[in-house]
């Protein structure tokens, strides 16, 4: 593989000066920090071909680091590592903006097998911003505004709403939202997705005068193609 640099996040410094010697053997060349801060820091001021960031770290996690490196539009393959395994973990993770995820310990062939497909794949395309009028809804960033002013949603809202712009213009079920933003083996009751379309309403829509999420009736719900914007 050609000339690959390398970040490294870990506050462990016994464990970072092990896999800074480690990967230098394999013939990259490697920066290593031993903080969020500095890690990110680090990350947007100098190119690199792969980051290994722990999560466990003082100052900005992991979690936090990843999140705001692709707030910065930093695109660069990120490789989390954790002592954490749970499946809410690695969720978090790559939520956050990570490619892929190794749990404690781990062997060096197996890190090292990890790198060099991230670095192969290279930093990933930055998904379109989804837009209806004057909604935005950025998939890179999970960042959605208003007229410019930040809307916070909970994760469902969120899916629900990035599933409902991509189907903009478009009448869509409430069978066709809980396999998409539930999964298919749901058996609640579907009027949760009205809760739901309650909810989004009064966060994207109310309190801006908007009329974005219509409900067709006997069929299902749209979002207008002009974010319901009313006319002036």
């Amino acid at each position: 593989m050609a000339w690959v640099r390398v970040l490294v996040v870990e506050d462990d410094r016994s464990a970072a000066e092990t896999l800074r010697r480690m990967l230098i053997a394999e013939g990259w060349a490697v920066e290593v920090t031993g903080n969020g801060v500095d890690g990110y820091e680090c990350a947007t001021a100098h190119h690199f071909d792969a980051i290994l960031l722990d999560i466990m770290m003082p100052g900005l996690n992991g979690y936090e680091v990843v999140r705001n490196l692709r707030r910065a539009q930093v695109w660069t393959p990120v490789l989390m590592v954790s002592a954490k395994d749970g499946d809410y973990d690695q969720i978090d993770a790559f939520d956050f903006g990570a490619d892929d995820y190794i749990t404690k310990p781990f062997s060096f062939a197996l890190l090292t097998a990890r790198l060099r497909a991230l670095v192969r794949r290279g930093a990933p395309e930055r998904p379109a911003v989804l837009t209806a009028g004057s909604l935005t809804l950025d998939p890179a960033t999970h960042q959605v505004t208003r007229r410019d002013q930040a809307v916070t949603l909970t994760p469902r809202e969120y899916g629900m709403l990035e599933f409902l712009m991509r189907k903009k213009g478009t009448v869509v079920s409430k069978s066709e939202v809980l396999r998409s933003v539930w999964d298919a083996n749901y058996r609640g009751d579907d009027n949760i997705v009205e809760v739901y379309v309650s909810y989004l309403r009064k966060r994207i829509d109310v309190p801006f005068g908007c009329k974005a999420i219509q409900t067709v009736r006997g069929v299902g719900y749209l979002l207008a193609d002009d974010g319901g914007d009313p006319e002036v």
